[in-house]
């Protein structure tokens, strides 16, 4: 009898720790830099080293056999599921700023801002000039 009463209740203990508790928490966890749509828009060609550490902050990883390159990795995931992940690989060549691979695409610029320097312009200076019609 004492058998049978120890093979059910570790039977009804393991089935039990297979199940989740409805309601439980789950933290979400982030590792690495966090890399938004912003900071990959300050990036140019030509910047310092140190002008990209202060936008992006300090690499993750430093290639210590490739010291031109730099890699940033930004996961994060709550409780099983897949999340976000971003990454971000900068090149130089000496200590400028020469080119750099992301999954996060520049904005493009915006061109009505560019193409207007005077903001005093009047609207018939920004209005194309017609022909007189006869």
């Amino acid at each position: 009898m004492q058998k049978y009463l120890i093979i059910l209740l570790t039977l009804i203990i393991t089935g039990c720790s297979s199940l989740e508790f409805p309601g439980v928490y789950k933290i979400a966890v982030e590792q690495g830099n966090v890399i938004t749509q912003e900071m990959v828009d300050q990036l140019e060609s030509g910047m310092s080293r140190d002008q990209v550490e202060y936008i992006m902050g300090r690499a993750l990883i430093k290639d210590p056999f490739n010291t031109d390159r730099w890699d940033y990795i930004y996961t994060k995931r709550i409780g099983e599921e897949e999340g976000v992940k971003h990454y971000l690989t900068v090149f130089f060549e000496g200590d400028l700023l020469k080119s750099f691979q992301s999954d996060i695409e520049p904005s493009p610029a915006d061109v009505a801002e560019t193409e207007v320097s005077d903001t005093n312009a009047t609207a018939e200076e920004l209005t194309p000039e017609t022909e007189p019609s006869s």
